[in-house]
């Protein structure tokens, strides 16, 4: 019997259109003989279509296993993740704990210092108080809770700071302002939950000033390298790093982690943590996954797997989750 995957996608937040696309290549590349598909559209006010899923444990029996795809707040940020947990269901991806702090930026570098692990210097500012910034320019600007570079501003003057905190401040009440780092881009997929393992990672040149939103989903002028080119010392490195990272917020199922390489010192810096990465058609999680041996309908049935397996072993708890 085919196995039932409700795929969850839309959303309210400012991704919606990500997810959209998102959804529909993890849909299309479901395997029919294995899967049966439901769709379960949120739409930008947060109306879901249909009522599929009740908080009420055992109220779900026409799901299996379900694949969130809601990039951003009210759905990457643990809110569904805490709704799946009261429904009883599997589902792909992280948890609610890991969820909540790879969404907050700031809450991600505080775990990853503590872990040792290197990340750019940064002053937290609340939207509407005033507050030092004692970091050389450029800097970057951005909301602490948010992804895909929305609200995100380089910045390389006082002058410019201000328009850069108030462009942040729409999206999220606590904005985040980095050193800015003159180097390259990467990204490295992590998959699994015990015992993860990272891909080959990918460079990300931007067609702009920075890796932002156009350049991203928009453009298609980014030129994404695919495995990056790294000497194997810095291609393990790498993947050390991804996969401590992911350790670090106690991550699970899936995450894509971004990391900036310093020019003048060749130092890595881990950027964020993306728990629910894309899935378009020029998405590089899968891309890395696919250029490491890993094929993209192999990687959704790993995906599914990991989810039934994590639900099993909760279930085998006093306590059950």
């Amino acid at each position: 019997m085919a196995l039932r995957v409700a795929v969850l996608y839309g959303g309210r937040s400012g991704e919606h259109e990500i997810s959209l696309r998102s959804a529909e290549s993890i849909i299309a590349g479901l395997d029919r003989a294995k899967y049966e598909v439901q769709r379960i559209f949120i739409t930008p006010e947060g109306h879901w279509e249909p009522r599929a899923i009740s908080p009420e444990p055992g109220a779900n029996p026409g799901i299996d296993v379900v694949f969130p795809v809601l990039h951003g707040t009210f759905g990457e940020d643990g809110t569904v993740q805490g709704l799946l947990e009261l429904a009883g269901l599997p589902y792909v991806g992280a948890g609610v704990l890991a969820s909540a702090v790879a969404m907050d930026k700031e809450v991600t570098k505080r775990l990853l210092a503590e872990r040792g692990l290197p990340v750019t210097e940064y002053v937290t500012v609340i939207r509407g108080h005033h507050s030092d910034v004692n970091l050389p320019f450029p800097l970057f600007v951005k909301p602490a809770n948010l992804g895909s570079s929305v609200g995100i501003s380089k910045v390389k003057s006082c002058a410019e700071l201000p328009a850069a905190l108030e462009l942040a401040g729409q999206y999220d009440r606590k904005i985040l302002v980095e050193r800015g780092i003159a180097g390259r881009e990467f990204e490295c997929s992590v998959l699994g939950s015990e015992q993860p393992l990272a891909a080959v990672p990918c460079e990300v040149i931007p067609s702009r000033d920075f890796y932002d939103y156009e350049d991203k989903y928009l453009l298609d002028a980014a030129k994404l390298i695919v495995p990056a080119p790294l000497t194997p010392e810095q291609t393990a490195e790498m993947q050390r790093l991804a996969v401590a990272a992911y350790q670090a917020v106690e991550c699970e199922g899936m995450a894509r982690v971004d990391f900036l390489m310093e020019t003048a010192s060749g130092k890595l810096y881990i950027n964020e943590i993306n728990t629910i990465p894309g899935f378009t058609s020029i998405s590089m999680y899968p891309k890395m996954w696919e250029a490491a041996g890993v094929p993209f309908a192999e990687l959704l049935d790993r995906l599914i797997g990991l989810a039934l397996d994590r639900h099993r072993a909760r279930q085998a708890t006093r306590f059950k989750r």
